[in-house]
Parts: structure tokens; C-alpha cells; sequence
């Protein structure tokens, strides 16, 4: 029996890409490199393998007639034409719960390092700088006010590394979560106002989009500070740099932006940002975790035995 043939549509980890190479026939990223080929390879594919910071748009799944399923290696998957996909009962798959743990601890320490200026002190040891002075003072994280925008697994996760700063959590979601310990708040302006802190782990799409706007930030104000590792979307990033250049808050820890990889220079030039590459679950084991569990999702559609983790929308 021949290989099922698999369309990669992102640049994929190479973790991922040798299973599905030693597993399948790959074509990886033919319908950009070789569109004249991929017409002639499109009525043989039979799933796609994608990232969670892939695109695949209701016109690329309509060119494949043979589509089983979308495996995203990621928890994220928003730039999946979700619907295109259920209207042809195409499931689609992500790796959820396997990088909660990464994804916190990172988003705790961007907040380190915003409060403590730890990129700005490397900095200033490496420059020479000390043998002149003592740096500026920075600011105390334990025993400050977290506003945690989104209390999902990982929201969860984030909020319970805060017990142990002695942080007052409060948090905002569509709802409010049963049995959490932590107040409520119906927006998230309503919840920057009572918080030093305001860490973003909402999901991206378009029901998020410039879910942290300007009024969010008028209302964090200017000894408050912003952690986004969920999506840059979910940020107006135009009026986070006017806020940020203007003091209406004090500063910014993100770790994803509007238009990756690219990041605006009037950021990147600033001094009370801290910046990091889209790398929330960017370790050996929670990514070599992500690949099986992708993996895995393609061969239980193969073998027609049940799906692992099919996204919320395809488990009705």
C-alpha cells in the first residue's frame, strides 16, 4: 500500500518533519514553491501538517478533494479556515496541555525581567558600565497585583507560579471559571485597572483581535505594565507603541507580535520593553512533545481510530 501523501504548509520543526518524512510522502510547501506542481500532486493529498502559525484558507483546502484532516503541531491554530474545514467534515487537530508548562514559566519570567531590568543589567555588565555607578533602581514583582487576560489551562498555570511571588490574582474571560479562587473581572480594562501587571494568554482570531487596546492601557496607566504570550494579534500593537512612547504605562514584555518575525524598530529601539522570538514553547522536550502528539493525531485519522486532541470545534 503507498504512503498517504501529506501537504507541509509552513517551515515545520525538524522534530515534526522526520516523523512525517519517514512516515509519509512530504510535500513541503509545494502549493508556494511549485504551484504548476501542485495541481498535479493537489487530488492526492490527504492531510495537511501545519504549525500553530500556519495559514490555510478556505481556498486551499477547496484545491484538495482528498483532504482527511489538518494536524497543527501548536496550540494555536486561528489561521485555520476552522469552518471550511468542519463544512466538509475535515477534522483539525492542535497539541494542547503539552507546553502550559512552558509557556507559564516564560510568561513569569518576561515579568522578572520587565520589573527587574535584567536584559538592561547584562547589558550593563557586558558594556562596562558598573565601575561607574550602581544602576538605577528597579521595581519589586512579589506581593504586586496580576490581571491575567484569558484563564484557560495555561492562564491557570501562569496564575498558580504567581501564588508564589504572593501576587493578589484577578483575571478576565468570557466567563467566569467555577471553583477558581480568583476575583473576576467582566473586561479587560476593568481588570488593568486594579492590576500592575496585565499578562495576555487569550486566544488569537478574530473575536480577540485588539482585545488590549488603547483603553486598556489608559486604564493600566503609567505604573502598569504589559506580558503578552498568546498572540499579537490580541494587542492593538499601533497603540501599545503610543502608549509605551507616551508613558501611559510603564512598560512591555512580549513575546509575539503583529506581523512576525517582523518587529517595528521604534520597539525594538525602546528601553522599557523586553522582546523575545516567539518562544513560549520553545524547549527540547515540550517541543519534541508538540511533534509526537501531531504525529499522533495524523496516524490515529489514518489508522480510523479515534483523534487525541481534535480542536473544540471538531469534537461535537
Amino acid at each position: 500500500m503507498s504512503k498517504p501523501e501529506v501537504l507541509a504548509v509552513s517551515k515545520l520543526s525538524p522534530l515534526y518533519l522526520e516523523s512525517l518524512q519517514r512516515e509519509y510522502v512530504l510535500h513541503d510547501r509545494t502549493h508556494e514553491t511549485d504551484p504548476q506542481a501542485f495541481v498535479r500532486l493537489a487530488p492526492r493529498i490527504r492531510a495537511i501538517a501545519a504549525s500553530g502559525e500556519s495559514r490555510v484558507s478556505r481556498e486551499l483546502i477547496a484545491q484538495l478533494p482528498a483532504l482527511e484532516m489538518i494536524s497543527v503541531m501548536g496550540v494555536g491554530y486561528d489561521g485555520i479556515n476552522v469552518a471550511a474545514a468542519v463544512a466538509r467534515q475535515i477534522p483539525v487537530t492542535h497539541t494542547p496541555d503539552v507546553l502550559n508548562d512552558d509557556v507559564a514559566d516564560l510568561a513569569i519570567a518576561l515579568l522578572l525581567a520587565l520589573a527587574r531590568r535584567i536584559p538592561q543589567a547584562d547589558r550593563y555588565v557586558r558594556e562596562g558600565q558598573w565601575p561607574n555607578g550602581p544602576m538605577p533602581l528597579a521595581r519589586k514583582a512579589s506581593g504586586s497585583r496580576m490581571g491575567v487576560v484569558g484563564m484557560g489551562r495555561i492562564g491557570q498555570a501562569i496564575a498558580h507560579r504567581a501564588l508564589a511571588f504572593d501576587m493578589k490574582i484577578a483575571y478576565t474571560a468570557r466567563s467566569a471559571k467555577a471553583g477558581l479562587p480568583y476575583a473576576f473581572l467582566p473586561t479587560p480594562a476593568a481588570l488593568a485597572a486594579q492590576s500592575d501587571f496585565l499578562v495576555v494568554i487569550t486566544p488569537g482570531g478574530a473575536g480577540t483581535r485588539h482585545l488590549i487596546d488603547a483603553r486598556v492601557f489608559e486604564a493600566l496607566g503609567p505604573q502598569g505594565c504589559l506580558i503578552n504570550v498568546a498572540r499579537g494579534s490580541v494587542v492593538d500593537q499601533e497603540a501599545l507603541i503610543d502608549a509605551l512612547a507616551r508613558g501611559v504605562i510603564a512598560g512591555a514584555a512580549l513575546d509575539v507580535f503583529a506581523d512576525e518575525p517582523q518587529v517595528p524598530p521604534s520597539l525594538r529601539a525602546m528601553d522599557n520593553v523586553v522582546l523575545t522570538p516567539h518562544i513560549g514553547s520553545a524547549t527540547g522536550q515540550t517541543r519534541r512533545a508538540m511533534a509526537d502528539l501531531a504525529f499522533a493525531n495524523l496516524q490515529a485519522r489514518f489508522a480510523g481510530t479515534a483523534l487525541p486532541t481534535p480542536v473544540p470545534e471538531c469534537r461535537r
